[in-house]
């Protein structure tokens, strides 16, 4: 039954135009609740559905997208009629977890390079430099590659269905362009859909950083390089393809002693000098 009741809310999503990867992300979560739950999806308690979640050692923003798939499902099966009642309505609001940007040190981010391939390295530059996610990169194909008035435009296909479009210039554009003529238009080819999955593309570059350093610390390093720079909190988010600039501060570490010269300037140090 959960199997039938998760094809066809599947195909809700999917009208909703959801990404790939959140669709894929979206059935992963409610296929771990069937293999947990078992029996009627239809009949499941809230007692029930809070016992399993709370057992789980998930991470605070797993536990967010996971509950946030659940609300999806049962209150599609109200709508549906399937079911009176959504127990995932018992579900604890589970707070965002508090901003800690978490940047790749620079020396994490060379020794990589140095460990990995052509392939490799250019995974962590599209990261790095770019600040893509691991499904963005894995999608990269020649089609999305077009002239711009200075070097080229990379078309990034985003979480959510948001495409946003990335400058890409040299020497990065010639590697880009280099790797899709070589895999066949795709610059990771591989056997979904013809590129490599986003777990695949996340996989080679964790193996080549010690752990807690990832794809996803490669981003944060890019959004913060990008503010330290002098790029507007704004700009970094539609930089990083963020909904909310929210979610950008907890990407951007702020640059060192921000706090210092913010007192000097309202205190009048600065003016006086």
């Amino acid at each position: 039954m959960w199997r039938v009741a998760i094809a066809a809310w599947m195909i809700t999503l999917q009208a909703a135009q959801l990404s790939p990867a959140s669709l894929t992300t979206r059935r992963d979560h409610l296929q771990r609740a069937a293999r947990a739950l078992g029996g009627d999806p239809w009949a499941t308690t809230a007692g029930e559905l809070l016992e399993w979640v709370a057992a789980q050692d998930w991470k605070r923003e797993t536990r967010r997208s996971v509950y946030a798939s659940l609300r999806s499902f049962w209150r599609w099966g109200v709508r549906a009629g399937y079911c009176s009642v959504s127990p995932a309505e018992a579900l604890p609001r589970v707070p965002a977890a508090p901003a800690s940007p978490r940047p790749t040190p620079e020396a994490i981010y060379a020794a990589a390079r140095r460990a990995g391939d052509d392939r490799d390295r250019l995974i962590l530059d599209l990261a790095a430099q770019l600040g893509m996610r691991r499904a963005e990169i894995a999608q990269v194909h020649e089609r999305d590659v077009t002239p711009a008035l200075i070097g080229s435009t990379l078309l990034a296909h985003g979480k959510g269905g948001r495409p946003r479009e990335l400058p890409l210039l040299e020497p990065l554009l010639g590697r880009v362009l280099a790797a899709c003529t070589a895999g066949g238009g795709w610059a990771f080819p591989g056997d979904v859909d013809g590129h490599l999955s986003a777990q695949r593309v996340g996989n080679l570059a964790s193996r080549l950083m010690p752990p807690g350093w990832t794809l996803h610390t490669l981003r944060h390093r890019a959004g913060t390089i990008a503010y330290a720079g002098g790029v507007g909190l704004l700009e970094v988010s539609e930089f990083l393809g963020h909904v909310s600039v929210a979610t950008t501060q907890r990407y951007v570490r702020p640059p060192a002693g921000g706090v210092r010269r913010a007192v000097e300037v309202t205190s009048g140090l600065r003016l006086a000098g």
